[in-house]
């Protein structure tokens, strides 16, 4: 709020002292044909004395338009009616600080209509002259605060947006934690019960992966070298339980400290051993290949698969994946291919187009 209504004064002072500029300089090449006999110096001095002066009737006319329209809470006839009756009241100072105050005490002349002909406090002519120069003063005035709250209108609502977003990518990743630990602690379960030698390994592997989940998958991004650790380490619990999987994992990085919001890549190999390989009753199979190349990535997974698995199982876990995508990544490809006998997954995401937060 504060810097808000910091950038608002800040705005309008500036306008002031380029609408006060502009005013002297048109008001001093003007005041050369009508005091031609008046050096330069006076006429310049007597220009920026008399813009002044005129300052106290067009600033506050100016803000009194600005309050009525924006705080005064009355019908639109009323805030038309009580506008025309703030202008005239600008109108008549104007006129009596021109008459009485600019022509007699810094011209030392006395006010009139073709340099011959004395001009009266108030008609028609000086009247509309009067008006035009306060009314293209309000004009300026209204446009710069008309553009100043839409630039503002713009960036509250992208906070909002990007507020909205955060938290909805949030809760993504909340629902992506509980179901991996679940899945996991199960496993170590199903490993104790048949006191498993290799139950100590899993537990740390566990803890290598529950550090990742905690700590680094909080942050929005991470680099593609800590994704990829923890993927491993994912495969590695994975693979002390399924004895009779074959895992192939390759990769070709140009450049590791690449960044990628976390827990994306980790998905679709969840989705491998859930619908995939848990399911299956002999020999089963991973390829997994990860490739960056000038900051394109190329994700492709290929696993087995038991015919009579559910035809939709395997989409039911990429729903959250999906949404993730389409918020961060809006240059992405995805193929998901369900053959009689394997799933084939192939990913590509442009990090050349990134969605920042």
């Amino acid at each position: 709020m504060k810097s808000t209504t910091k950038s608002k004064l800040y705005i309008h002072l500036l306008f002031w002292i380029f609408y006060y500029i502009l005013e002297a300089y048109l008001d001093f090449y003007w005041s050369r044909y009508q005091f031609p006999d008046f050096k330069w110096q006076i006429r310049l001095q007597n220009t920026m004395i008399l813009e002044l002066i005129y300052f106290l009737v067009k600033i506050p006319l100016a803000y009194s338009l600005l309050y009525v329209y924006e705080k005064v809470d009355i019908n639109k006839f009323s805030k038309y009616f009580l506008s025309i009756i703030i202008v005239i009241i600008a109108v008549l100072a104007h006129r009596f600080f021109t008459h009485y105050v600019i022509y007699p005490y810094i011209y030392g002349v006395t006010e009139t209509l073709d340099g011959k002909q004395p001009s009266g406090f108030i008609n028609g002519l000086v009247a509309f002259n009067s008006f035009m120069d306060l009314i293209f003063m309000v004009g300026l005035v209204f446009g710069i605060e008309i553009t100043r709250q839409k630039n503002l209108l713009k960036d509250q609502i992208s906070m909002l947006k990007a507020e909205k977003l955060d938290q909805e990518l949030t809760m993504l990743k909340a629902q992506i934690n509980p179901h991996f630990l679940f899945n996991t602690l199960n496993n170590i379960y199903g490993m104790a019960l048949k006191k498993a030698d290799e139950t100590p390994d899993v537990i740390l592997q566990l803890s290598k992966v529950m550090r990742y989940n905690i700590y680094e998958a909080a942050e929005k991004n991470i680099s593609i070298e800590k994704d990829i650790e923890n993927i491993k380490d994912f495969i590695q619990i994975q693979k002390i339980r399924h004895r009779h999987l074959s895992v192939d994992f390759s990769e070709a990085i140009d450049n590791p400290s690449q960044e990628i919001s976390p827990l994306i890549l980790i998905q679709f190999v969840e989705n491998a051993f859930k619908h995939g390989v848990s399911e299956s009753l002999g020999n089963s199979f991973i390829h997994i290949d990860i490739q960056l190349k000038n900051r394109i990535l190329y994700y492709s997974i290929e696993n087995s698969k038991e015919e009579r698995s559910g035809e939709n199982s395997t989409k039911i876990g990429l729903k959250n994946i999906h949404r993730q995508l389409e918020l961060l990544y809006p240059k992405h490809t995805l193929q998901v291919e369900d053959k009689s006998d394997r799933y084939i997954v192939k990913l590509m995401i442009d990090f050349n187009d990134t969605l920042s937060i």
